[in-house]
């Protein structure tokens, strides 16, 4: 890797970047001022698409960092399918990407769900206590956050005395990433590591695709947020 790449931190559906700032003592160690979390479209405060794909989200990433930067992307779940998307364009930027807990088996249940999601209007809640909830249940992150915590508030919005989550429901509409397709495209180190107990994806899942697998022992989907030094691991070869 050349000197001076910066890491690129990619949340996963329904949180923001502010499920990294457990991570910042040790970026901060570990990476100094070259590390960059930054919302996906629809998410936080970035602007809603009229239409969500992974090409879509891919750039509006690009657009979001400076075009200078050589790039490591270390992305969760949704995150990871963008990180991969990203380095599958004609992007020389991207050195090496290491994909969370993206999930890469979808039933037609799930699918359904996930277009039935994209198609309802935005919810609206009396009070940030009932926010918090849906927004913790959406990210995933009940139980691993607290409420009160301000990487809730970063998923919030308060408008007329209401209160909605922060994400555009549209963006459930991504659907299935194309994993063997994106990885064909790709021709710089890809790393598709989970939680070992993360039920939406398995070893043997990841292995189908011919890139290096890791488990993180002891952690589920969102290892990230759960033990952030064990994430981080997954990116120090590349520094």
């Amino acid at each position: 890797m050349v000197d001076g790449v910066r890491l690129l931190l990619l949340h996963g559906m329904g949180a923001s970047a502010a499920v990294w700032r457990p991570a910042e003592p040790v970026l901060n160690r570990e990476w100094g001022d070259r590390w960059l979390a930054t919302d996906l479209a629809g998410h936080g405060d970035a602007a809603p698409l009229p239409a969500y794909t992974l090409d879509a989200f891919a750039t509006q990433v690009a657009a979001a960092v400076d075009p200078q930067d050589r790039l490591v992307v270390l992305g969760h779940s949704l995150g990871g399918a963008v990180g991969l998307a990203l380095a599958a364009r004609p992007d020389p930027r991207v050195e090496a990407v290491v994909g969370l807990g993206i999930k890469a088996v979808w039933s037609p249940a799930e699918l359904a769900k996930s277009r039935e999601l994209a198609a309802r209007p935005v919810s609206w809640y009396a009070d940030r206590a009932e926010a918090a909830r849906r927004y913790l249940r959406v990210a995933g992150l009940t139980g691993l956050v607290e409420p009160d915590d301000p990487i809730v508030d970063a998923g919030l919005r308060q408008e007329d005395g209401r209160w909605r989550l922060a994400m555009d429901p549209g963006a459930f509409g991504v659907g299935a990433p194309d994993l063997a397709a994106l990885l064909a495209g790709i021709r710089v180190p890809v790393v598709l590591a989970r939680g070992e107990h993360d039920p939406m994806v398995s070893d043997a899942q990841l292995a189908e695709y011919g890139r290096p697998v890791r488990a993180l022992p002891g952690l589920g989907h969102n290892a990230h947020v759960e033990d952030p030094v064990a994430a981080l691991q997954l990116v120090d070869r590349f520094r």
